[in-house]
């Protein structure tokens, strides 16, 4: 085969159609490339393999990260680290199947790359049910749609979490002190409407959007990385100090707020729609399954660690988000600026994904000339959307776990397995590893179900229930 690479402008998506890249040969069942055989090229001004982990790291660590050590204690002090470990663990492991069934049909299309829904398509078109293969581009519009919801739902909460902690900052700010020694209660000073701090969003948001390249995006994303990190720093050096006794914690919470747990964490586990469009831009895409294992072990040993530190330190009286807990000095009132600066910045790698989906196929619809006007007004549609979503919805906090118990755990948990089994039934599979599949899947199945139903409760309880709902930031 050709080893010439594919310009920018020749990287096309090639996973949605039945052609092959120029000067590829296709091959059938008898003509699989081994991965030794085929080199598989990305772009030539991809991004690199650290540019590609500062992306994966910035896409999972977000508002859902703040919000873990609540959810350790909808779990337990020891029940509550455990699960993170084994939903860590597992996620990742989707994530790599993902990966490997996205490569299989690469080398077996000798495709340049294959994305989510891709992947799934080809999987039902391999499987032996003739229903599953007439109707296998189902399987990419299903997956286009969670993705879709997933992503903008993250989107959404981006903008709640952004307006309250500016809004908290300032309405603080003549009570605000440099004394860091004790939380003392502030006096607010009234200020606009969250509403108002989401609109002034809006504008600032939407440039950012209209950066559509990953490598350019790359620095601002690496600029944000380095203000949560500094952020994070400054929380943990004062949640390990002054911890107090945690022998009064329960072991493990009632199991009635456990299904919160699974929503809050598997929230928090919000990369997996980043993987492959990543994967795809990479300048050598032969490094990513070892950037996802170190990007995955950073991220998953961050969690535990926040939520079982954050937990003990503040026990019983921990908030939705940690930052809420902090004293009221202008260090940590600056910790909010930073983590919010870091959010603003991880909009629009979040954004990245439902953008690729919807944006493309209606630009190919009007004139050449009309598409980058038609792209720049979809981005700004699209951003609104989420804008005025976060502004109408009373409680976006538990629209949001709905939106993370729903499309999440469809996501990351319930189709990468059945992919698996679609992709390698037919060429043989050890039964350990169809019953590993199928546990994973009824796992993500049952905290599918369980966590929507919790999550529907908490969204009509009464609203005298709920203290300043649009603050409460999962």
């Amino acid at each position: 085969m050709s080893t010439r690479r594919l310009r920018s402008e020749d990287y096309n998506d090639y996973s949605s159609t039945d052609v092959t890249p120029e000067g590829s040969p296709s091959g059938g069942m008898n003509g699989f490339a081994h991965p030794e055989s085929y080199q598989r090229f990305g772009e030539t001004n991809g991004t690199t393999w650290y540019q590609t982990l500062i992306h994966l790291l910035k896409g999972n660590i977000g508002t859902g990260l703040l919000g873990l050590p609540l959810a350790v204690k909808n779990a337990g002090i020891l029940l509550g680290p455990l699960s993170l470990l084994v939903m860590g663990v597992v996620a990742v492991h989707c994530m790599g199947i993902l990966v490997k069934c996205a490569h299989h049909f690469c080398y077996r299309f000798q495709k340049q790359f294959v994305d989510y829904g891709g992947a799934v398509m080809y999987g039902l078109e391999s499987t032996p049910s003739t229903w599953l293969r007439t109707h296998a581009v189902w399987g990419r519009r299903v997956v286009g749609l969670f993705l879709i919801i997933t992503q903008l739902g993250f989107c959404c909460v981006y903008f709640v979490f952004l307006a309250d902690n500016l809004k908290q900052v300032i309405s603080a700010a003549n009570g605000t002190t440099n004394d860091c020694s004790s939380n003392r209660t502030v006096a607010m000073t009234p200020t606009m409407d969250s509403r108002l701090y989401m609109l002034s969003f809006l504008p600032f948001v939407v440039l950012l959007t209209f950066i559509q390249n990953l490598k350019v995006l790359s620095i601002f994303s690496m600029l944000a990385n380095v203000a949560m990190l500094g952020s994070l720093i400054v929380i943990y050096q004062y949640i390990v100090r002054d911890i107090p006794d945690p022998s009064d914690l329960p072991l493990a919470a009632a199991w009635k707020t456990y299904p919160l747990f699974f929503g809050t964490a598997i929230f928090a586990f919000e990369g997996i729609g980043v993987v492959l469009p990543l994967e795809n831009k990479m300048k050598n895409p032969r490094q990513f399954p070892v950037i996802l294992y170190v990007g995955m072990t950073i991220v998953t040993i961050l969690y535990i660690s926040l939520s079982v530190l954050g937990y003990l330190r503040f026990g019983a009286d921990i908030q939705a988000s940690i930052t809420l807990n902090l004293p009221n000095c202008w260090l940590y009132q600056a910790v909010k600026l930073l983590f919010s600066f870091g959010i603003f910045f991880t909009y629009a790698v979040q954004f990245y994904v439902p953008a690729e989906i919807i944006i493309p196929s209606l630009v190919a619809r009007v004139p050449e000339r009309w598409g980058w006007l038609v792209n720049l007004l979809l981005r700004v549609a699209l951003v609104g959307v989420t804008c005025v979503l976060a502004i109408l919805i009373p409680r976006l906090d538990i629209v949001i776990s709905l939106v993370g118990s729903v499309s999440s755990s469809a996501l990351a948990l319930i189709f990468p397995p059945l992919l698996e089994i679609a992709t390698y039934y037919a060429e043989g599979m050890h039964p350990l590893i169809i019953a590993k599949d199928i546990a994973i899947s009824v796992f993500g199945f049952v905290g599918f179900v369980v966590g929507t139903y919790e999550a529907l409760v908490e969204l009509v309880a009464p609203a005298a229930a709920v203290v300043n709902s649009t603050s409460v930031v999962m």
